[in-house]
């Protein structure tokens, strides 16, 4: 089964609004722990959990614990969008009579354990994985630990028990955002080293400060490290889990408090606090304005292509974007199916597979099996007809569905009763097969166009830009509506793919911080600029915010 990468950053996105929603409307509730542990909740329910929301106590279900039970709001939404209950009862998340209360409930179908005392979470879970095992039930149970409740003694007594136990159908997942309701967590009881000062960044950079895998491995756990918030990582990294027979697994997630919302992100301040109403627009603005980068490694040495995949990945791309080229729709050839095969080992970045080839249906099955995540096909080669075939054939295996159109090409009629489903729109900005080539300008118009088309048929993927994006334009084509961007000469041709992806996303993060603004003053004027500017404490956030309003002549 592919990733299904897509489709669960759309329930993550979800879940992440209505987590929003509910805490708001409370005036209270922990969004900050809720968004950092988002990707993990949203791989384990999109994916890995065996479970029946229309019979919540089926025996054979997996169990899901949270340990962290003060991030409650983070379940309830992810089993609204699975279909728990309606996602309209969050509106009653922490009301008297309501089944969401601040920490998990078992008066909530669905939910396993009540998390109300820090600590007690992964010892419950010993007890029901122990019990499977003498029942002879294959169900696995899933349990997500906080750093701050990892100072509680139970946890490493837990620790211990399951590990003399071998319980290996138990997977914990350690929330490591390093920060717990009073500090930073290593300026209280440190589970890596000791931090000095408030850059929590510093825990990031250096690997050899990292010491909380040491310790659970002394304590006889499978321990597996990775970024809490790749969901390809989470996901690996479950599958591996799954697998590991005779010992329990660690997964130690390093994520960020708040993650999605910058002036949430690595703030002690929002470890327990709501958003203020009149800022919620602006922050769902920001939820939608995620964005990802995808160089395209046929800017590279295409007779090294292996060397271009490593380039990629210690540049931490978001995507890995392969040109298939057939020589006929597109005058060039690069490579097929069998290339991506050879590749697909090397890495678990998803890769965004862009067929610039004809009669696609006749092929698409070969880039399946050779492992692309994404598959994307031309609307100039093909109808209403091969492309449902193609729709259908790839949602059934679970890769995301892409849709391309040529700077020449309008989005055809047909293909509206599609947009809902459809993943990822690319939007060629250069033609294509040819090497080289300018952004071609008239672009931003076809976008302007094509955004009132897909909103109108409630299209909730990605536009992806392909062709010509670099530095100077990329804040300009983010304006317009694209969230994924394609960067080949001006990433994979660059020395250091790592600082090229680095520069992308600081052209990105200034024009999203440019239309956050103009959201502010739309709808609050001066004063609710100025209250969203003073909301950006960490680092030196604040005055570069504070700079591009100055620049918009709004301060």
């Amino acid at each position: 089964m592919r990733l299904n990468y897509y489709q669960i950053k759309k329930n993550i996105l979800r879940a992440r609004k209505l987590v929003v929603k509910a805490t708001t409307l409370a005036g209270s509730g922990h969004p900050g722990g809720s968004f950092s542990m988002a990707e993990i909740l949203g791989c384990l329910f999109s994916k890995h959990l065996k479970f029946d929301p229309q019979n919540p106590q089926w025996e054979d279900r997996d169990r899901l614990v949270l340990s962290k039970g003060h991030a409650a709001p983070g379940l309830f939404s992810n089993m609204a969008v699975v279909g728990y209950f309606q996602e309209s009862e969050l509106d009653t998340l922490r009301k008297f009579g309501s089944r969401l209360q601040g920490h998990p409930d078992l008066k909530c179908p669905g939910v396993e354990f009540c998390g109300g005392s820090l600590g007690t979470g992964l010892s419950y879970s010993v007890g029901i994985a122990l019990a499977a095992k003498l029942d002879s039930k294959d169900y696995h149970v899933y349990t997500i630990i906080g750093d701050g409740e990892s100072d509680e003694g139970q946890i490493w007594e837990a620790a211990m028990t399951a590990a003399k136990y071998k319980v290996d159908n138990l997977t914990a997942f350690l929330d490591r955002n390093f920060i717990q309701q009073d500090s930073y967590t290593e300026q209280v009881m440190p589970l890596d080293e000791k931090l000095e000062g408030d850059d929590i960044s510093e825990m990031w950079k250096d690997a050899s400060r990292w010491k909380t895998g040491d310790k659970w491995r002394s304590f006889g756990w499978n321990v597996i490290e990775i970024a809490g918030h790749r969901v390809e990582q989470i996901d690996a990294a479950i599958t591996k889990a799954n697998t590991t027979k005779g010992v329990p697994t660690m997964i130690i997630s390093r994520t960020v408090k708040g993650k999605s919302i910058e002036h949430m992100e690595d703030n002690p301040e929002w470890h327990g606090k709501a958003p203020d109403s009149d800022v919620v627009p602006i922050i769902n603005l920001e939820l939608d304005s995620q964005f990802m980068i995808a160089p395209s490694i046929i800017a590279g040495d295409m007779t090294h292509l292996e060397n271009e995949i490593k380039r990629c990945i210690s540049g931490r791309a978001n995507y890995i974007h392969l040109d298939v080229m057939d020589g006929q729709f597109v005058p060039n050839k690069t490579f097929d199916h069998t290339k991506i095969k050879e590749l697909r080992p090397l890495t678990i970045i998803p890769f965004d597979s862009h067929l610039m080839i004809n009669e696609p249906v006749k092929h698409v099955r070969d880039y399946i099996d050779a492992g692309s995540d994404i598959i994307t096909v031309h609307a100039e080669v093909t109808d209403e007809f091969s492309f449902g075939e193609i729709h259908d054939l790839l949602k059934q295996n679970q890769v995301s569905v892409g849709f391309a159109i040529n700077p020449d090409t309008e989005l055809p009629e047909w293909s509206y009763k599609f947009l809902p489903t459809i993943d990822q729109l690319i939007v060629m900005s250069v033609v294509p097969g040819k090497s080289g080539q300018k952004y071609i300008e008239g672009t931003h118009a076809k976008m302007a166009r094509l955004n009132s088309v897909l909103k109108e048929h409630h299209f909730s993927g990605y536009i992806e830009a392909d062709g010509g994006v670099n530095l100077e334009n990329i804040g300009s084509i983010f304006a317009d509506g694209a969230r994924v961007f394609v960067g080949g000469g001006a990433i994979i041709g660059q020395q250091d793919v790592r600082i090229a992806i680095r520069d992308f996303r600081d052209m990105v993060l200034k024009s999203r911080r440019r239309i956050l603004l103009d959201k502010a003053y739309e709808i609050g004027g001066i004063d609710l600029v100025n209250k969203w500017i003073g909301l950006h404490v960490v680092g030196e956030k604040q005055e570069q915010i504070k700079k591009i309003a100055q620049e918009a002549g709004y301060i």
